[in-house]
């Protein structure tokens, strides 16, 4: 188990001690997760302000972590979560269904803490996989997913203009079959890749 306090620490060893479990002293944002045995699972009561931080740390330890659940903010797990046509759905969704099958297990309510915070929190489940693309282009995709919702309201012809030219994003879109007014929020994980792929054939933007 890692804990950033040390005092606190010492007291869960003291309390635990003779369990199968070590407590270290650490930062989970600086841990090297390449040190862990293939198969692991990680769970974690996470501090809402570094939860989406942390998640995405764990993603990126596959294969070494297989599975892993998190208490977090329900605003948060329902981001993660959220498929095309949801309200919450954006680019932490697809970030996130990129390399993990998702999915909410329970609600928590205030009042099972102390002292209650002011929203409800929820477990969320992950099993992680390979990305869908070579880990190679995984920067320059999600640079793209970051890029198609950073305007919500627009189309993503007008999104990505600024990573692309326009001409190179319509002819995109058309040979796809997508409308010109398409926006992000309607696209799924494979019409992303499907989009990455055709915007990457063409003449991209120099810092894609």
């Amino acid at each position: 188990a890692l804990e950033l306090d040390p005092e606190w620490a010492q007291e869960l060893q003291l309390r635990i001690r003779g369990e199968r479990l070590s407590v270290k002293v650490g930062d989970v944002l600086d841990f090297d997760w390449a040190v862990l045995p293939p198969g692991t699972l990680v769970c974690g009561n996470l501090p809402y302000q570094l939860g989406t931080a942390i998640v995405d740390r764990v993603l990126r330890a596959h294969p070494l972590v297989e599975r892993a659940a998190f208490l977090l903010q329900r605003e948060v797990v329902d981001r993660l979560t959220a498929g095309p046509g949801d309200a919450e759905y954006g680019s932490l969704s697809l970030l996130t269904q990129a390399r993990a099958s998702v999915a909410r297990l329970g609600i928590v309510r205030p009042g099972s803490f102390v002292p209650p915070p002011k929203v409800d929190s929820a477990f969320v489940g992950m099993r992680l996989h390979a990305p869908p693309l070579p880990e190679a282009e995984m920067p320059a995709f999600e640079y793209l997913l970051r890029a198609a919702f950073s305007q919500r309201r627009k189309t993503l012809t007008n999104s990505l203009t600024s990573s692309f030219s326009r001409p190179v994003v319509e002819e995109a879109l058309t040979t796809l079959g997508r409308d010109l007014k398409t926006r992000a929020e309607s696209l799924g994980m494979d019409d992303f890749v499907d989009l990455y792929r055709a915007l990457s054939g063409r003449a991209a933007a120099a810092d894609f």
